[in-house]
């Protein structure tokens, strides 16, 4: 859990109902209301035998999820004080040392947060669901999240090709809400089956740690389902270790998609459903660049990453003539930039807002009728930029010489290497990185504004 240099931490506590209930001064999660389930796409997750603990464990990330984005984290420091009641169909399972004791530690890892869950008997057993026809890959032996991304797009098609095996695709966060068929059946695990909904206008807290969790739980789900004991994380070098690497003044590293944190998943998953699941990272000592020209080159749907999104803003702050766009400035918008350039490719500038990067100064830059230039935007892009430079510059400063070494020590645990292979790997990506970096602001010529934000560019 990370520190918070204040006497006591905000507190949180909720309750989640099966109904409305008078709130007894706790905020009331109920199901129905603020967890609002898709029948259609629940039943993507039920096969021919219904699994209660499947149904609870999409309300324990439903829930978390709720509690995480309501209580704003405090101004100086990080962490809250959540206190968390969540009814379930086997409470002597939850409630178990085992399971009790694997779900916290992932959840304080994770968000940096205290956490306190206590697990009640369901009022009523929710009404069992099975889809006999759905359909699963012949001889799939891997799971692999797959969502509108670059890196879970090439992955899938990159692990298909060289496992020689179907891959069960479980689709996270897709703006897509079709239920796609293979032979005739519909395809399981085509959503996310549930929305998390505030009773007030938005959520407080946009920092949303808890995602990791959810998309976890939710390929966790699938593997126990379908049977199958390995989940492939599709997220490359500079995406999975970067965030701890150099994570964000006053706030707690973020380990999403970092082997520490799926090292702590598979043990929630072995105590609460006996079921032995292994993440794995093919693209780990990768970068985005690399992965993309493989990708590229290597697949025959290698061209279907130009249909890829990569941004991480909402719709309403990045319109161009009523259009949606990629903005261009943000931390997963250079990184895509970056990537594209290192595998020497190149995209439409009109994919983004901020069409040209090589402008002198940031307002310049944006799409001719965009109007929503505002500081946040600029904060976003100096954040951004940053990231990736500091990044850069990890592996020739010798001030961080001791931040490789124990990065590569936790990695090293998690994933049974040595520490000095894990230093090796960590230091060769990070060098390769600053390769790719250095070249791309180089292409943007000398008066770039992007330019001007560096400083380990020579």
């Amino acid at each position: 859990m990370a520190k918070t240099p204040t006497k006591e931490l905000p507190r949180l506590n909720v309750v989640v109902s099966e109904k409305r209930k008078r709130s007894g001064g706790r905020i009331h999660c109920v199901i129905g209301e603020q967890i609002q389930f898709d029948e259609n796409r629940l039943l993507s997750y039920c096969f021919a035998e219904w699994k209660p603990v499947v149904f609870d464990m999409l309300v324990v990330a439903a829930a978390v999820e709720f509690c995480d984005r309501l209580q704003r984290r405090p101004v100086i420091g990080w962490s809250r004080d959540i206190h968390l009641e969540i009814p379930v169909h086997d409470k002597e399972l939850w409630e178990s040392q085992s399971v009790k004791a694997a779900l916290l530690a992932a959840l304080s890892f994770l968000t940096g947060d205290k956490w306190n869950v206590m697990f009640v008997a369901r009022k009523k057993e929710e009404i069992s669901r099975t889809q006999p026809s759905l359909s699963l890959p012949s001889g799939a032996h891997a799971i692999v999240p797959f969502s509108d991304g670059m890196d879970s797009r090439a992955v899938a098609a990159l692990s298909a090709q060289r496992l020689n095996s179907a891959l069960i695709r479980v689709r996270l966060g897709s703006k897509r809400h079709d239920q796609p068929m293979m032979d005739g059946r519909a395809q399981p695990f085509t959503n996310i089956p549930y929305k998390v909904k505030s009773s007030e206008r938005r959520f407080a807290e946009s920092s949303n740690r808890s995602r990791g969790f959810k998309f976890s739980m939710i390929a966790g789900i699938a593997a126990y389902v379908a049977d199958v004991k390995t989940i492939i994380i599709p997220e490359s070098g500079q995406g999975a270790l970067g965030p701890p690497l150099v994570p964000v003044v006053q706030a707690y590293p973020d380990y999403r998609n970092h082997p520490r944190f799926t090292e702590r998943m598979e043990k929630l998953f072995a105590a609460l459903l006996n079921h032995n699941v292994s993440y794995t990272f093919p693209r780990l000592w990768f970068t985005k660049g690399e992965t993309l020209k493989e990708f590229v080159t290597e697949t025959s749907v290698g061209g279907e990453w130009q249909e890829t999104i990569s941004c991480w803003q909402q719709n309403r702050h990045v319109p161009v003539d009523g259009h949606r766009r990629q903005c261009g400035i943000c931390a997963a918008c250079m990184l895509r930039r970056l990537s594209v350039h290192a595998a020497g490719l190149t995209e439409p500038s009109d994919q983004y807002v901020w069409e040209n990067l090589s402008a002198s100064n940031f307002e310049d830059g944006a799409a001719e009728g965009f109007s929503k230039i505002t500081p946040a935007l600029r904060e976003y892009a100096i954040a951004g930029t940053m990231h990736l430079d500091h990044l850069a510059g990890l592996a020739d400063s010798p001030r961080f010489e001791s931040t490789i070494r124990r990065n590569a020590a936790e990695i090293a645990k998690a994933m049974n290497l040595t520490n000095e292979d894990a230093e090796m790997k960590l230091t060769s990506l990070l060098l390769r990185h600053r390769d790719e970096w250095q070249a791309f602001v180089e292409s943007l010529g000398p008066d770039s504004f992007i330019r001007q934000w560096t400083v380990n560019v020579s």
